[in-house]
């Protein structure tokens, strides 16, 4: 051993500085759930074994050793940043299906600059520190060969190291690997790059479970989804046969902004009274993973979870599907996406035929400004203004959908669109948010009003849902001012989790209705509108208009929300916000399993390719006006 150790002091070195960095990182970046001290001692022990490894790939090099390690040091610095950027952002950590949506990058530029600051290049102040000691001491850090003994004994080490840290883990958290969606508890109890590798098996072996896929798989789904209860409302059923549908997606929008003041104005003085002459779900919420809008799209018209890992946009664009626009075809529908944006972002070009539209009105259709634009396209008012053109020479009845992008994250908007005054708090992305929304919702008003003199409204369902949210964790500070809370607790985050749906059918006056629901609900609740029965349909959603006796609401995450209780971060709370016995929660925690894993299944398997009522249309989508 003494005569190891002089052979492995830059390693060492290499492997401490980038564990204190890390835990640093973990502790700075991440908002990482710490409940006992085991807890914080998991996750500043669980790097270890994972650095000395990579490190240790290293010493199968002799000459150039040394600028292995700072390489290799390197790399899983970048792998630490990109998590600490992307985790500023998405509250969430990298994935390998997340890494191959790389055309997604340019237009993300806005977003990360405002994420990028002095403190986060400090982050690779140890391989400077590598560097300088290395040209100061090279004598120092020896690069004498090992023997395959001393490899054998120092890999021996790391192996222990990762089998004991994997098995305390375990015993700690027996459902550790079979909650691969909870990517927070992976990465604290087995350290972000061990995480990286278990994301490299998970990715294989969805990879191979479209290829084992059978009928067989399909049926045992099928027939879980049939024994449910498929009831429908029959007052409201075919109300709105034959109609246009607008289906309108809120860029960020969260339900608190809904009837809420700042600086003694409304923020959504026109949904404040749409709503009142339409209905509106007010315990709504969304379901997103990391897909976010692309996400929201994808429940929204299928009915259907998305992926704990990536965007089903990218990562299954060519599976079967029975989506909105696809079973409308059968009753004379023609279908349109307007979105002012790059056709290829979020994969959409590829993905909206696979859905069934026929139209995808792009970047390329609309005519952008420096004046009329902001961030990621046209801001929403012109987007709108330009888009009535193409809508009115559509073939009727039409289903359209509408993606705004104004209020998008980092919420940027010059003074002359501004309706209200910025908010104040400690958050320039808080503050920023309010006047965004403010302004979205005037575009909206905008909209309706010129649909009207378009002689378009009396004749469409317009359905507005809430994307995501937009305003993450790392803002807690503020949102507490915002809510007039001493703190924001798991509980209040996961009502955070709440974004409007208003769906307006002409002729009739609406209501608030407060049923837990969430986006997976809507497809089958506008398809019965429309006079469409869904009982044979592969949805795990439910009509939104039917009373039922035990309304659950899943989220990806795997957190959810009963009449009567809500599960978040492995606590259950009453719907009061008070914490009460988990074995309450049970029950609904094993639902919500059985569906999120059946789900996966469908979308890795491609399932719905074995669905004899999928009549899916083959052909070319135009992407140009015809």
């Amino acid at each position: 051993m003494t005569r190891l150790l002089p052979k492995l002091r830059f390693t060492l070195l290499a492997v401490v500085l980038l564990w204190i960095k890390t835990y640093i990182v973990y502790k700075l970046a991440f908002d990482i759930k710490i409940e006992s001290d085991w807890d914080e001692l998991i996750l500043l022990f669980s790097p270890v074994s994972s650095l000395l490894f990579f490190i240790g790939l290293a010493l199968f090099q002799n000459k150039h050793r040394n600028r292995f390690i700072l390489g290799i040091s390197a790399l899983l610095s970048f792998v630490l940043f990109g998590n600490a950027i992307f985790y500023g952002f998405f509250d969430d950590f990298v994935t390998l299906p997340v890494l191959f949506q790389t055309n997604n990058m340019a237009d993300l530029g806005t977003s990360i600059r405002e994420l990028l600051t002095y403190k986060t290049f400090l982050m690779f102040g140890d391989l400077i520190l590598l560097f300088v000691l290395l040209r100061i001491f090279p004598n120092y850090f020896s690069t004498e060969s090992l023997t395959k003994g001393e490899k054998t004994s120092y890999f021996a080490s790391v192996i222990t190291i990762f089998v004991l840290t994997v098995s305390v883990a375990e015993l700690y958290k027996p459902s550790l690997f079979t909650r691969s969606f909870d990517r927070e508890m992976v990465v604290k109890n087995l350290g972000l790059y061990n995480y990286h590798l278990y994301d490299i098996a998970l990715q294989s072996r969805s990879s191979a479970q479209r290829a084992f896929a059978s009928t067989n798989s399909y049926v045992e789904i099928e027939n879980y989804i049939r024994a449910r209860d498929k009831h429908v409302d029959e007052s409201l059923f075919g109300t709105a046969k034959g109609k246009n549908v607008i289906v309108i997606s809120m860029e960020s929008t969260q339900n608190f902004v809904i009837g809420k003041k700042i600086n003694g104005k409304e923020v959504t003085p026109f949904l404040n009274d749409f709503i009142k002459e339409s209905y509106y779900f007010d315990h709504f919420y969304h379901q997103t993973g990391q897909g976010k809008t692309s996400d929201a799209e994808f429940i929204i018209e299928n009915s259907l979870y998305p992926l704990d890992r990536g965007s089903v946009f990218f990562t299954h664009a060519n599976n079967e599907y029975m989506a909105t626009p696809e079973l409308l075809k059968d009753y004379g529908y023609y279908s349109a996406v307007f979105h002012s944006n790059d056709k290829t972002f979020w994969n959409r070009d590829i993905m909206y035929p696979a859905l069934g539209y026929d139209r995808f009105f792009n970047l390329t259709d609309f005519t952008g400004t420096q004046q009329n634009s902001v961030g990621w396209g046209l801001k929403d008012k012109d987007f709108f203004e330009q888009s009535i053109r193409y809508l009115k020479e559509l073939p009727q009845p039409f289903y359209t959908k509408f993606l705004t992008l104004t209020n998008h994250f980092p919420f940027i908007l010059e003074s002359e669109d501004r309706y209200i005054d910025e908010y104040n708090s400690e958050s320039d992305i808080v503050n920023r948010y309010f006047p965004t929304v403010r302004y979205t919702d005037e575009a909206i008003k905008y909209f309706v009003q010129r649909l009207k003199e378009e002689g378009l409204y009396d004749n469409t369902i317009i359905v507005i849902y809430g994307d995501h949210y937009g305003i993450s964790e790392n803002h807690n500070t503020a949102m507490a001012q915002v809510l007039g809370k001493e703190e924001i607790t798991p509980f209040d985050t996961l009502t955070l989790q709440r974004v409007p749906l208003v769906i307006h059918i002409p002729g009739q006056t609406g209501r608030t209705i407060s049923k837990v629901s969430g986006q997976i609900d809507v497809k089958p609740t506008l398809l019965h509108l429309l006079g469409i029965k869904t009982k044979d349909h592969m949805e795990f959603g439910t009509d939104l208009f039917v009373a039922e006796q035990e309304a659950m609401t899943v989220l990806r995450d795997g957190s959810f929300i009963t009449e009567n209780y809500a599960y978040t971060k492995g606590i259950c709370y009453n719907t009061n916000g008070t914490i009460v016995d988990r074995a309450l929660c049970a029950p609904y925690a094993e639902k919500a399993k059985t569906e999120l894993s059946l789900s996966d299944r469908l979308i890795y398997g491609d399932l719905l390719r074995f669905d004899g009522h999928n009549k899916r249309k083959t052909g070319t989508m135009t992407t140009s006006f015809q």
